[in-house]
């Protein structure tokens, strides 16, 4: 993985020469052979990275390369500080750049390239980037490492608790659908089962009937080659050649034979343990693809992607509740311990570590079988978990870091990082990414943004098993992941020896991130704040004081990307728009100087904010105040997300001017506390329908919340958004019903309506409208009292909450009828509604019966 902190140092290393040249002066040239030197260092590493954990020499050598990449940056972070520090005070002396340590750098660097040669190991330059294509050679016998998986020729059936639906569900993939060849994949995480699985379908006997044509089944894994697959094909399939002639075919001639022999015939090849697209583009073309036999081919893989490529229908594994766990685990340690008295005082802690993933169950389940039926003897290996999981390249850890191996070296230290965050806690996508690009693991890419990369970065790790989905977003993207447990303790065993992070179970605080904290903060911020000229990701979720005073020298932290202050009241210096690389500001309850009394604000540094010159900034997140009414905030047109609160009524026209400059926005939110005046409604209803940046030519904006006593949606659908989502109205006083609107946005998916966003009390849904809408929820519409939709409407509604509105007595009979609504969600709402719903006749009462609750899900703020 050293590799790709060294691609982050090279980058910025050209970065800088490109930028300041002309400061350099005689350290120019020991600049570009560092950046040189460690281009060549990086292009070896890629080839190399595989065979450094089997080489203990190497090993230390790599680290050696990587500290010394460290300190680079670590020069280059000061260079930048101290030049920046210099231009903010107007000094011409720039004498320092003569004396930047980047020759002794140099020096250490050809010291280790040296000690490379002496002790016996390649020259450097002898390797060429792109050399490690080895997907299509043969794995060596010499490298244990690469050993290929072998397959037992029947599947114990104790290894198959909870397959049974699986099974039926693959079965049914292959023995009926479409006539021509099709191709099946079994996908999911390392040591879900998904050979067992395979296998156990391979010889089922319907199966065996219906491809009565021929089957084989091959192991591919990392290291393949062509030749041997089709060996393995043709050992299974053709009959009419002996094993000495096929050896003697070359690879056209045996795929042709192959071919030969399956033609005509329904038949089915297993591909086991793909990782390469090239496994399926390249045999292919030796499986006959005719239209009327039904053959199939089935896959297992561990990456989502090659299911994609060879255009399958893939069925995801997933991971075994708590009682398939625990009957697996009984099934693996045998009768006389699944009889034993003691063994229910260990089913929490071994449930819990297994976490539902069967190769787990089953080595622990192994491994107990021949201990003693003793609690001491259990209790021993159970401390030990871990230990007993990790040994060998057979463990359980063993086969899951062969996912980690084969990631490219780019998503590496994005997987790793995963590791730091705690035990079985769900991950905010956006948070997860803004650390990675602080932290360096993400490179610029074409005219991407690094948040665009980093995502694309995030739906790889996700294809190919290493993190889980979460939760989702409106538009279909990530929001959130989570890591199982034994990948986190991979990540974090490996992060460790890399010399990314420590954990500290014990008090969950993270060491050694260079680049970021988390959780408390030291109060004497001022103090503290030019040391901490690395820093590029601030957050003070959790923090103790009630109030966060941010000192005029926060303009010292030149690295700074995020600032978010959870939920602190936080006082923001005018220092802070100094901040060039600042990507994401996230102070929902910011205070800027202009609350101050002017004194203390000249004396304190708390001036005007020039939010306009942080123009790298995506997310802004703030109150309003006096700063927007020069109209600036529209020069920020890299941002995507805008969120004010708190928006002053004698603010709103520079604020919607601004606005509608922001073509590439993506979420919105508007949000006011204040009482609006008559007129300044008016204005604020008028200036809104008038938005050119909501109307139909802003193809970006997707979610849209609006906090404002707007009273009336424009009946033109030309004023709204065709891709809008999600829409959420909070205290908009609408006193016409929004519905005969609303229906016509085409993609709209969600749509909240919150306290006093409708005034009305009657809400029609005509006929034909909201043909994409899924979710609707209704909260604190006190004056609402007929709720009914027609026939045709919200075809695909699945989620209807209704909370707090108790002036509903009824429900149209076509709302109950939906034949994709999944869940009603009813919170104090009337109890005559309650009777209408449980007293629900005719086909659908049993359904609307159980998908009902009239529990609250816990409260959050909506808004």
């Amino acid at each position: 993985m050293a590799e790709s902190s060294i691609s982050f140092i090279v980058e910025k290393l050209g970065a800088l020469v490109s930028q300041q040249a002309s400061l350099f002066g005689v350290v120019e040239g020991q600049v570009r052979q560092l950046r040189n030197e460690l281009e060549w260092i990086r292009q070896f590493l890629e080839y190399a990275d595989a065979e450094r954990r089997y080489d203990k020499m190497f090993k230390l050598w790599v680290n050696q390369i990587r500290d010394a990449a460290f300190d680079a940056e670590d020069v280059i972070d000061e260079f930048v500080f101290k030049l920046e520090r210099k231009r903010q005070q107007r000094f011409n002396n720039l004498k320092f750049l003569n004396f930047l340590p980047i020759f002794g750098i140099n020096i250490t660097l050809e010291k280790i390239l040296i000690n490379k040669g002496r002790y016996g190991m390649e020259d450097l330059r002898a390797y060429e980037a792109g050399s490690n294509s080895s997907s299509a050679s043969t794995a060596s016998s010499s490298e244990p490492w690469k050993e290929k998986r072998v397959i037992p020729s029947t599947v114990e059936e104790s290894n198959i608790v909870g397959m049974k639906i699986d099974v039926e569900a693959v079965k049914r993939k292959l023995l009926e659908g479409e006539m021509e060849r099709g191709v099946v994949a079994i996908g999911g995480m390392g040591g879900l089962g998904k050979t067992t699985l395979a296998k156990k379908i391979y010889d089922d006997g319907d199966v065996q009937c219906h491809f009565d044509g021929g089957r084989a089944w091959v192991s591919v894994s990392q290291e393949f080659s062509i030749r041997e697959l089709l060996l393995g094909i043709a050992h299974c399939v053709i009959t009419t050649l002996t094993d000495k002639q096929k050896h003697e075919l070359g690879n056209p001639e045996l795929g042709q034979e192959v071919y030969k022999s399956l033609e005509g015939k329904r038949y089915l090849v297993v591909l086991d343990d793909v990782w390469n697209t090239d496994v399926w583009r390249w045999l292919s073309s030796y499986l006959p693809a005719e239209s009327n036999k039904r053959s199939r081919v089935l896959i297992t893989t561990r990456n989502e992607h090659i299911a994609v490529d060879a255009r399958s229908d893939c069925y995801k594994l997933q991971l075994l509740d708590e009682d398939k766990s625990w009957e697996l685990f009984l099934n693996k340690v045998g009768s006389a311990a699944a009889t034993w008295a003691g063994l229910e005082k260990f089913r929490a802690g071994i449930v819990a570590k297994c976490k539902g993933l069967p190769l787990a169950i089953v080595v622990l389940g192994g491994l107990l079988s021949l201990k003693d039926l003793t609690l001491d003897s259990w209790g021993k290996v159970l401390k030990s978990m871990d230990w007993h999981l990790s040994q060998g390249p057979h463990s359980c850890l063993g086969i899951l870091a062969l996912s980690y191996n084969n990631l490219p070296s780019y998503l590496k230290p994005c997987f790793l990082y995963c590791g730091v965050f705690p035990e079985d806690s769900e991950i905010k996508a956006s948070k997860l990414i803004s650390l990675w690009i602080a932290e360096g693991f993400v490179q610029k890419r074409g005219k991407e943004t690094l948040e665009e990369t980093a995502e694309d970065y995030l739906s790889e790790l996700i294809q190919r098993s290493m993190i889980q989905v979460a939760d989702t977003r409106v538009d279909g993207r990530v929001k959130s992941c989570r890591i199982h447990d034994l990948l986190r303790d991979l990540a974090i065993s490996e992060g460790k020896e890399e010399k990314l992070f420590e954990v500290d179970e014990n008090i969950d605080v993270i060491n050694g991130l260079p680049t970021s904290v988390r959780g408390n903060f030291p109060l004497e911020l001022s103090r503290k704040m030019r040391e901490l000229i690395h820093l590029k990701y601030l957050c003070f979720s959790g923090f103790s004081a009630r109030v966060i005073r941010l000192p005029p020298s926060i303009e010292g932290l030149v690295n700074l990307q995020t600032l978010d202050s959870g939920n602190q009241f936080i006082y923001i210096p005018h220092t802070i728009c100094k901040l060039q690389q600042m990507r994401h500001l996230t102070c929902r309850r910011g205070i800027t100087g202009m609350v101050l009394r002017l004194s203390m604000r000249e004396m304190l540094g708390y001036g005007h904010l020039d939010f306009h010159k942080m123009t790298n900034l995506q997310t802004l997140y703030l109150p309003s105040g006096d700063w927007l009414k020069d109209d600036n905030l529209g020069k920020l047109t890299n941002l995507k997300q805008l969120k004010l609160r708190d928006i002053n009524p004698r603010s709103l026209e520079g604020l919607f001017r601004s606005i509608s400059q922001l073509t590439g926005l993506q979420n919105l939110k508007l949000m006011t506390n204040e009482d609006f005046s008559v007129e300044e409604v008016e204005y604020c209803t008028t200036m809104l329908q008038s938005l050119k940046g909501l109307k139909s030519d802003n193809k970006c904006l997707y979610k849209l919340s609006l906090g404002l006593p707007i009273r009336e949606l424009h009946a033109e659908t030309t004023h709204y958004l065709p891709n809008l989502i999600q829409l959420k109205l909070y205290r908009t006083r609408l006193k016409e019903d929004p519905m005969p609107v609303l229906r016509r946005l085409p993609n709209l998916r969600i749509l909240i309506l919150l306290y006093g966003s409708y005034v009305g009390e009657k809400m029609k849904c005509p006929q034909g409208g909201f043909l994409v809408l899924e979710f609707l929820q209704m909260q604190k519409l006190g004056s609402l009292k007929d709720f009914s939709i027609e026939e045709t409407t919200m075809p695909n509604l699945k989620t209807l909450k209704i909370e707090s509105c108790v002036g509903i007595t009824r429900f149209s009979d076509g709302l109950l009828r939906l034949e994709k609504l999944q869940r009603i969600n009813l919170f104090e709402v009337s109890q005559e509604l309650k009777d209408v719903v449980s007293n629900t006749l005719g086909k659908d009462c049993n359904r609307i019966r159980l998908i009902t609750s009239y529990d609250p899900h816990p409260r959050k703020n909506l808004w």
